[in-house]
This record gives structure tokens, sequence and C-alpha cells, in this order.
């Protein structure tokens, strides 16, 4: 049995070994992404302070940078954190056995019930890379872990994901055997920083109604 890793697969690959239909828009993507949620005062000021401090640093940034001083802070404002329903995970193992391979390697962040320890992922999976002389094809490496994921949970609803490329956010849906990409949504610009943020939210209100009946 071949074994792959997620630094290792691209689109094509993808594409080819499981017979994946790229769409240019599926509806499940254009719902999520063009998500229209009021932002408060206070989620403005924080998405105008991450944006100039972004503006200021993408060109050298680092991963580790990026993660802890963009991406994160994001990521903990709008919240992932649900006792006894889903948390966020970072530096995550993942694997599964899909079409005689295994598809294996380690995810930047998730989303998936459990609060100590993952359970089932379902929702937002990260590729941040470097803006810059980064390796590999990030959008593939995200995919396959949504795949992995996808495999993993057995409802049979749609996996998101999310790839971020230095300053550069692209969304992602993997339903059945069917994949979209969003256009680019760039976090150095204001409005598109608050998009991002919207999007976000969204996803935590699908967390919210996919956890249904769980939890405290």
């Amino acid at each position: 049995m071949q074994t792959v890793n997620f630094n290792d697969c691209t689109l094509d690959f993808l594409d080819t070994q499981f017979n994946l239909l790229p769409s240019i828009s599926l509806p499940i993507l254009q719902n999520w992404v063009t998500t229209s949620m009021l932002l408060s005062a206070e989620d403005v000021y924080m998405i105008r302070k991450s944006t100039n401090n972004l503006r200021l640093n993408a060109a050298h940034w680092n991963e580790q940078d990026l993660s802890l001083h963009f991406i994160g802070p994001i990521f903990a404002w709008v919240g992932f954190t649900e006792i006894l329903r889903f948390n966020i995970f970072t530096q995550v193992n993942m694997e599964a056995h899909i079409d005689n391979i295994v598809l294996l390697g380690r995810v930047d962040e998730l989303i998936a019930t459990g609060f100590r320890s993952p359970k089932i992922p379902f929702f937002a999976f990260n590729e941040y890379k470097r803006g810059q002389d980064y390796k590999g094809d990030a959008l593939g490496q995200a995919l396959a872990a949504m795949l992995v994921g996808q495999c993993l949970n057995t409802d049979g609803k749609p996996i998101y994901g999310c790839c971020v490329i230095g300053q550069h956010w692209y969304f992602m849906t993997l339903e059945g055997k069917q994949y979209a990409i969003s256009s680019t949504f760039d976090g150095t610009n204001f409005d598109d920083a608050c998009q991002i943020l919207r999007i976000l939210y969204q996803l935590k209100q699908y967390c919210m109604e996919r956890t249904e009946g769980m939890g405290v």
C-alpha cells in the first residue's frame, strides 16, 4: 500500500489519484464566503489593528510570525472552544486509508469534536506558509488534510478548509468528490480582512449547528 504525505500532495495528484472534481464555484463555498453578518465596533477595531500590523510585516514574517501575530489572534478572537462540543487544535498528526493509499501528515490547525484531544475533525484545516519562497503546493496540502478529515467524519457533510499564504487567504470546501477554492482575500486590505472575520464567524456558526445537542 502506497503512503503519501500531505507535503508531497498537489492538486493535480489529488485530482488524478482520488477522482476529485474541481469546481469553479460550489454553492456551499459561495454561501460561506459571501456571508454578510454585521461586525461590532470591537471587531472593526481589532481588524484595523491586525491589518495595519500585517501590512507592515507581511514581506518578512515567517510561518511562526504569521501564526502568532495575525492568524492566531483572529481565530482566538472568534473563539472556537465550546466545552464538550468542539475545540481548535494545532500541529495534529492525521492519517486515513483512502483508495489503497495511506494519506498522512500534520495539519497546522483544525477544528474537531473533543476538548483535550481531537476526535472527529470537520472544519477549518489551515496551511500557512511564508509569502515568499515556500515549497510545495500549499492548496494541495490543505486539500489532502481535508480528504483525511472527510474519511474520518462519516456523516457525509461538507468539510471546510483554509489555506493562508503570506497575506493571502483562500477558503476551501470539499463535498463528496467535488471541491472549490475561493478567490483571494488579502489580509492587508481592510475590507478583505473584515470579510475574513465574517467568514470565520460563519464557520463557528456551522460548528455550533453541527454539534447541536452536544455539550452542556
